[in-house]
């Protein structure tokens, strides 16, 4: 379910030209130096054609800072134009081996996984203002041309935060 109330589907989701899928949360130090490139760079891949959605899929009762409530106040601090929905079963992220935030999936046209690279050289700290844009090229290529680059460097960020086993 997104912040909005709304169930989105993967067809709901995608763009005639391919999808980003992102793996976020709201209290990764790793997600918030890079939050203000993210959402530029999922703004451009729209007008592109592709399709962006973000889910968060961190145990909340651990996590309280990554709430459903809170989900909300981050977005809305950040100006979101794309659904950021909750995957409170964290099935989701077994299902696509999820394993940090960020992490990012991009595909093409016909949803063959094309990217899973990073967003740029940031780290825990924002790259410099000039760093390439790894993911926003990627998904140009991937829109351009139905296939991603040849060198992706991996994301790097906090593990999903997954909920003990009862």
């Amino acid at each position: 379910m997104g912040i909005d109330g709304k169930f989105y589907t993967l067809a709901e989701a995608r763009g005639p030209k391919g999808l980003l899928v992102m793996f976020i949360c709201n209290h990764c130090p790793y997600v918030r130096a890079i939050i203000d490139r993210l959402v530029r760079d999922a703004r451009d891949v729209r007008k592109i054609g592709v399709g962006v959605i973000a889910i968060m899929a961190n145990d909340t009762v651990s996590y309280p800072d990554d709430s459903f409530p809170n989900m909300k106040k981050f977005a809305a601090a950040h100006g979101f134009t794309f659904p950021y929905v909750i995957d409170e079963t964290q099935d989701t992220a077994r299902d696509w081996d999820a394993v940090c935030t960020p992490d990012f999936f991009g595909f093409n046209a016909n949803l063959e996984l094309q990217y899973r690279g990073r967003l740029d050289a940031s780290r825990r700290d924002p790259a410099a203002p000039d760093a390439r844009r790894e993911l926003y090229e990627a998904m140009a290529e991937i829109a351009r041309s139905g296939r991603g680059p040849g060198e992706q460097n991996a994301s790097m960020g906090c593990s999903i935060k997954w909920k003990s086993a009862a």
